[in-house]
């Protein structure tokens, strides 16, 4: 399931490897947006991705999400058994990268 929307003037991409994305899940990715923006002066894009490996016993998914920023992006992933708990701990990642600069 792939889909492109524009949330908030920020152009979100996500991609989801043979697997659908709920409504719940969606509504996580926009909330990650809302807390990451705190930290950014200016957002283009983000780029989401999640990925479920079948082949592994545990941590069998994955997200990744680059936030466009003028600059260079930011860029964080984690692997777990949980999507929204994924989504929080790449969402702590991109804060802690946007607060160095």
């Amino acid at each position: 399931m792939n889909y492109t929307e524009h949330y908030e003037g920020i152009k979100l991409d996500v991609q989801a490897v043979d697997i659908s994305i709920s409504d719940a899940l969606q509504q996580g990715v926009r909330d990650t947006i809302d807390k990451v923006k705190r930290h950014a002066k200016k957002i283009d894009s983000v780029d989401v991705y999640f990925k479920e490996e079948a082949s592994h016993a545990t941590n069998s998914k994955s997200v990744r999400m680059r936030v466009g920023i003028p600059g260079n992006d930011v860029f964080a992933q984690d692997e777990g058994d949980n999507w929204f708990e994924l989504l929080k701990n790449v969402e702590e990642k991109l804060k802690r990268q946007l607060e160095k600069r």
